[in-house]
C-alpha cells in the first residue's frame, strides 16, 4: 500500500524555485530557438515577406534545393561503442590555416536587406566563434568594413567575373590588400537563374514602397525603422541598383566566363583560390590539374539551374577522384549540425553555411548569428559523441550510409545513340568523357539501375 506523507517544508521550497526572466525580448526570442529551424520560424514573423522569400527561395520549381536538404536527412549513421570520448575536438586545418568548427558563413548578397546589421554581424560573429566569414561580391557592406569588423580573424572573398573586367579585378585587389587570405572564384553563375519567388513579389533593389508592402510592413515595424533609419544600401561592385535581383545579375554578369578568366584572377590574387559552384566529377579533376586550391561543391543554394545535382551525393565521388590533390568543400542545404558531421564523414575538408546564417540574422541580429553557431557546435559535438569519435579525422565513410531515393535509371535510347556513333568509320575525338562512356556502352549490364549497390540501403526508386 502506497505510503503517503505530509510535504517537508523544505523540500517544497526547492520544488518552488522560479527561473529568472529574461527581460530582453531578442535574448528571450533566441533562448526559445533550439534548433535552425527554430530561428527560421522567428525570422519569418520578423522579416517582411520579400526579402525573407529572397532567402528562402531557389530557382524555378526549387527542386536542386529540396532534394539537397532531403539528400541530409536520407543518412544513416553507424555508431561505435565503448570508445571512451568525454570531449571531442572540432577544430579544422583548412586552406592554410585554422577554424575552430568544420564550418564557416557562405558568401550571401543583398545581406542588409534581410537585417540591417548585415555583414557586419556575420564577420563579428564568425571571429568570435573562430570560424571564417566570406564575403560576397555582391555583398552590401565594404571589403574595409568587413576587416575591421573582423580585424584579428579569417576573412574569405567570393568573386564573380563581372562583365566588366576591371570592376572584379580591383576588387580582387583590394581584398587582397586588406589582408582576406582566401578568393572564392565562383563559376556556377553565368546568368541569373529563375528566382520565381522574387518576380511574383515584385522584389526590387532597393524595396520600392508599395500598398502591398505597406501592408506586409505592419506586423514588422521594427524592420522597417531599422532599413529606413539606417544608411542606404551601397553595392560595391554595383553602379545601378534599380530592377530586380535577377536584372541586375544579369546585367552585371558575363557568361562568356571561362578558364582564361581564372588564370588571370591567379595572376593576380596572392593567396589560395577555390572554385566554387563545382558540379561534375569531371570539372573538379580539371581544376585539380590545374592546381588550385580547392573546390566546393555547391549548386547555388538551388538558385540557379534547377534539378541540378546534389552536391552532397557528388561529394564521395569528386573525393574519391581528387581529396589527395586539393581540398573538397560542400554547401547547399545543410540545417543541422549532424548534415556538417555526415559530410565530413564523407570526406569533405569543410563546409559552409549560408541561410542558417540568414535565418539567425533575421531572427536577432549578431546575437541571431551567434545563436546559429552556438546551436550547430552543439549539434556537432553531440553527434560526435553518439558516434564515439574524438576528433574530425576519426570521421569516415564507415560512420555514414547515403540511403537512396533518386536512383540514376538506364537509357536505352541514349546508350543505342552512342553504339551507333561508335559503329560509324569516322574519327571519334578522345576525351576523357568518351573514354569512360565506351566501356558503359560495351557492357550492357552495368547500365541497370544503382539499387545493386550494397551502399544503397532501403532504395526506393521513382
Amino acid at each position: 500500500m502506497l505510503k503517503r506523507q505530509f510535504p517537508n517544508p523544505r523540500e517544497l521550497a526547492q520544488l518552488m524555485q522560479f527561473r529568472k526572466p529574461t527581460l530582453d525580448p531578442t535574448d528571450r526570442r533566441l533562448e526559445r530557438a533550439l534548433t535552425i529551424a527554430d530561428l527560421r520560424a522567428i525570422a519569418k514573423r520578423r522579416t517582411p515577406k520579400a526579402p525573407f522569400d529572397y532567402t528562402e527561395g531557389a530557382a524555378e520549381g526549387e527542386l536542386s534545393l529540396t532534394r539537397a536538404r532531403q539528400a541530409f536527412q536520407d543518412v544513416e549513421f553507424h555508431p561505435s561503442i565503448l570508445r571512451n570520448v568525454p570531449v571531442v575536438d572540432t577544430t579544422r586545418e583548412v586552406l592554410g590555416g585554422t577554424s575552430a568548427l568544420p564550418f564557416g558563413i557562405a558568401p550571401t548578397g543583398f545581406t542588409r536587406l534581410m537585417q540591417t546589421e548585415g555583414e557586419i554581424a556575420g564577420a563579428a560573429a564568425a571571429g568570435a566563434a573562430g570560424i571564417p566569414f566570406t564575403l560576397s561580391t555582391l555583398g552590401t557592406t565594404s571589403i574595409e568594413d568587413v576587416k575591421a569588423a573582423n580585424p584579428t580573424g579569417r576573412n574569405w572573398f567570393q568573386l564573380y567575373v563581372m562583365r566588366e573586367r576591371e570592376i572584379s579585378y580591383e576588387l580582387a585587389r583590394r581584398a587582397a590588400s586588406a589582408g582576406f587570405d582566401t578568393l572564392f572564384f565562383t563559376v556556377d553563375t553565368p546568368v541569373a537563374g529563375a528566382r520565381l519567388r522574387d518576380k511574383r513579389n515584385g522584389f526590387s533593389i532597393p524595396p520600392q514602397l508599395t500598398l502591398g508592402t505597406v501592408v506586409d510592413a505592419l506586423p514588422r515595424p521594427a524592420w522597417w525603422i531599422n532599413f529606413l533609419t539606417t544608411p542606404p544600401l551601397e553595392f560595391a561592385s554595383l553602379s545601378s541598383t534599380g530592377g530586380t535581383v535577377g536584372e541586375l545579375l544579369d546585367s552585371a554578369m558575363d557568361p562568356t566566363i571561362s578558364f582564361e578568366d581564372l588564370d588571370v584572377i591567379r595572376g593576380i590574387w596572392p593567396g589560395r583560390i577555390v572554385v566554387k559552384g563545382v558540379q561534375t566529377v569531371e570539372d573538379a579533376r580539371l581544376l585539380a590539374d590545374r592546381g588550385v586550391d580547392g573546390v566546393v561543391l555547391s549548386n547555388h543554394g538551388g538558385r540557379q539551374l534547377d534539378r541540378a545535382p546534389i552536391p552532397f551525393h557528388l561529394l564521395p565521388h569528386v573525393v574519391r577522384e581528387v581529396g589527395a590533390d586539393m581540398e573538397v568543400h560542400l554547401d547547399t542545404g545543410i540545417m543541422n549540425g549532424a548534415d556538417i558531421v555526415a559530410s565530413v564523414a564523407l570526406g569533405a575538408r569543410f563546409t559552409l553555411i549560408g541561410r542558417a546564417y540568414l535565418y539567425g540574422l533575421m531572427a536577432g541580429g549578431r546575437r541571431g548569428v551567434d545563436r546559429t553557431i552556438e546551436i550547430l557546435r552543439g549539434e556537432i559535438e553531440r553527434t560526435m559523441k553518439l558516434l564515439e569519435v574524438a576528433s574530425l579525422d576519426e570521421l569516415g565513410p564507415q560512420h555514414v550510409t547515403q540511403l537512396s531515393r533518386l536512383v540514376p535509371i538506364a537509357k536505352p535510347v541514349t546508350d543505342a545513340a552512342e553504339r551507333a556513333v561508335e559503329a560509324k568509320p569516322t574519327t571519334v575525338r578522345a576525351t576523357r568523357s568518351t573514354q569512360a562512356a565506351k566501356p558503359a556502352a560495351a557492357k550492357p549490364a552495368a547500365a541497370k539501375p544503382a539499387a545493386s549497390k550494397p551502399a544503397s540501403r532501403n532504395a526506393v526508386t521513382k
